[in-house]
């Protein structure tokens, strides 16, 4: 059982469980976190998960918890582990079954004031070309030929079909698309699952929402970012959908029976992992980088909806510029400094955002002086953050918090919350909701999710 009482307390809002906890462990495990926050993450197995992670072959310096940290499949959701070029594991699980799940925001010249005349039928419109809810997919079905590009190329791919512009691809992670994605590790099932899901939001929590500009806290960084007081923006949150499942669900069962050949022995079997430079780590890699892409690919097209939904209502003349999008369900080959030499590592990020630092090479030239912009949104009804990374966030591989995070499983939520209260709630903010399930829009509930401002004063 863990406590409290197991914990290290390195300052206000980080804490350590020392390597000498269990025998297993090959290096310490981290979270960031509030006294609260701390509390809550004992009441289910995410403190469990997290010291797991830290078992895994090639692990270096420590296993992170970012403040929205609450119990996943195998890590944590807000895990971040890093293992060692190439002979470290990778792990289908510490990615997550919705592949480069992530957010991007399209920003408007227009404020609150200019759309709020319009909101309920943009909401319409939106809804109508963006179909959302579980299975949920386009009425056009592609191509395995069409998907097979999708998934080599990803935004690229939508962009080069006119659906987008070059500017997009470069204030968009990786510029949208993982060079190492090879169509022939993806499954026919998991291709098949793809075939009508491009343009599509999905179940759970992922949304869009129009967003107002409420504060300023950085006015050079806000200008360089193209915010303004007042002005509305758009908010994507969605993935892969199927397909990054179906090729999480396939590599898991294949590992689940690789780990006997590689003698690698792990706490949890939900842990399942491979050397990455083996036959098997090279083929999940490459069959994720095709689920990263469609991710990619997938947010483009909804982009593209919502500026097609927005010419209808507001107008031929608006413009939606893409400020960034950034992935916090992926595996990623990068750099960082280990014991003062550079090394190449596996980072693994799960419900967990990158936020690399001004200079950084891997960020957009017009925002190197400032830092990559970091979406961090809330929960319905609250508010999201839009930051900037920073220096400080070396200590944990340039990574942080993807959301405000769960306190509450999504059937205690429907236990607890009801659409009509929730309706109300969000009425007497003056906010216009729509959605396909009342089922899915309980589990989603505002209670049902940490405060987010308390997870940013952490991050």
């Amino acid at each position: 059982m863990i406590n409290k009482d197991n914990f290290v307390k390195i300052n206000d809002y980080l804490w350590e469980i020392p390597k000498s906890f269990r025998k297993e462990m090959k290096v310490p495990a981290r979270i960031y976190a509030s006294e609260k926050i701390l509390e809550n993450a004992l009441c289910d197995r995410s403190i469990s998960q997290l010291i797991n992670t830290t078992t895994l072959p090639g692990i270096v310096k420590y296993s992170f918890a970012m403040p929205d940290i609450h119990e996943g499949y195998d890590f944590p959701i807000g895990g971040v582990a890093a293992t060692e070029y190439p002979n470290g594991a990778i792990s289908p699980g510490g990615i997550g079954f919705d592949q480069n799940c992530g957010m991007r925001i399209l920003l408007s010249e227009h404020t609150e004031e200019d759309i709020n005349p319009y909101l309920e039928n943009l909401a319409k419109e939106i809804q109508k070309n963006v179909p959302s809810g579980l299975g949920k997919g386009q009425e056009t079905k592609l191509s395995i030929e069409k998907i097979d590009r999708i998934l080599k190329y990803g935004a690229k791919e939508i962009v080069e079909e006119n659906y987008g512009k070059k500017e997009d691809l470069d204030n968009c992670e990786s510029n949208g698309t993982l060079k190492e994605a090879d169509p022939g590790a993806v499954s026919e099932h998991a291709k098949d699952r793809a075939k009508d899901q491009i343009g599509t939001l999905g179940s759970g929590n992922h949304f869009i929402e129009a967003q107002r500009v409420d504060k300023i806290f950085d006015k050079e960084i806000a200008k360089i970012f193209g915010l303004f007081k007042g002005q509305v923006v758009f908010m994507i949150h969605t993935g892969s959908r199927g397909l990054g499942h179906q090729i999480a669900t396939d590599y898991i069962n294949l590992m689940k029976k690789s780990i006997l050949k590689y003698k690698i022995n792990l706490p949890d079997r939900e842990l399942a992992s491979v050397p990455f430079s083996s036959p098997e780590g090279q083929r999940f890699f490459s069959a994720m980088s095709c689920g990263a892409n469609y991710a990619w690919a997938n947010r483009q097209m909804i982009s593209y909806y919502i500026r097609k939904s927005a010419r209808k209502i507001l107008g031929e003349k608006i413009k939606l510029k893409l400020l960034y999008d950034v992935a916090h369900n992926i595996a990623k080959i990068e750099e960082h400094e280990i014991e003062n030499e550079t090394k190449k590592l596996i980072v693994h990020r799960k419900g967990a955002t990158r936020a690399f630092p001004l200079k950084h090479p891997e960020i957009p030239e017009k925002y190197k002086n400032v830092g990559q912009p970091v979406l961090i949104p809330g929960s319905m009804g609250t508010a999201s953050y839009i930051l900037a990374g920073s220096d400080k966030g070396k200590e944990s591989f340039y990574s942080t918090s993807h959301g405000s995070g769960r306190t509450m499983s999504r059937g205690a939520a429907i236990r607890t919350f009801s659409t009509k209260k929730i309706l109300e709630e969000m009425t007497n903010k003056g906010i216009f909701v729509r959605f396909s399930s009342p089922r899915g829009l309980v589990e989603e509930a505002p209670g049902a999710y940490k405060n987010i401002d308390n997870v940013i004063n952490i991050v």
